[in-house]
């Protein structure tokens, strides 16, 4: 829980900083994505454990970002959060399917992954951050919007 709260800490005041630097929020949310991983090697996880819940924060958080941004498109503030809200029940369903195929393969090649607090929460928490944070680079950066 230690980690979940210093991360998020961190995560708020970053993104307080990054929020006045558009093309920063993107690389700011990857560095956050990388930093979530820190407990999981300092309490002898391997990140290959977690790669289901990771892979599983990066479908969810980089879709519901694809759909936050269509809708703030098309009806600002109230589309975005519709967006959110209708792209994270959506994406949840896509991730899970992943995620459980990513456990899967995992178990099939002798690849410990069993889900603890810690890896479960770190793992999601990394792939949510760098799932949006890919997209947002992307959007606001590589293809310049």
């Amino acid at each position: 829980m230690i980690s979940v709260i210093a991360v998020s800490l961190v995560a708020v005041g970053s993104l307080s900083v990054a929020i006045s630097y558009k093309r920063l929020i993107g690389p700011t949310l990857i560095l956050l994505g990388l930093l979530s991983l820190v407990p999981l090697r300092l309490f002898g996880r391997s990140i290959k454990s977690c790669s289901a819940d990771i892979v599983f924060g990066a479908i969810d958080t980089g879709f519901l970002g694809v759909a936050a941004l269509i809708g703030a498109s098309f009806a600002g503030v109230l589309g975005a959060i519709m967006g959110g809200a209708a792209g994270d029940a959506i994406t949840d369903g896509f991730a899970g399917l992943w995620e459980g195929k990513i456990a899967q393969h995992l178990r099939k090649r002798g690849i410990r992954e069993a889900r603890t607090p810690l890896s479960a929460s770190m793992g999601k928490m990394a792939g949510c951050f760098l799932g949006v944070g890919l997209l947002l680079t992307f959007v606001w950066t590589i293809a310049g919007a």
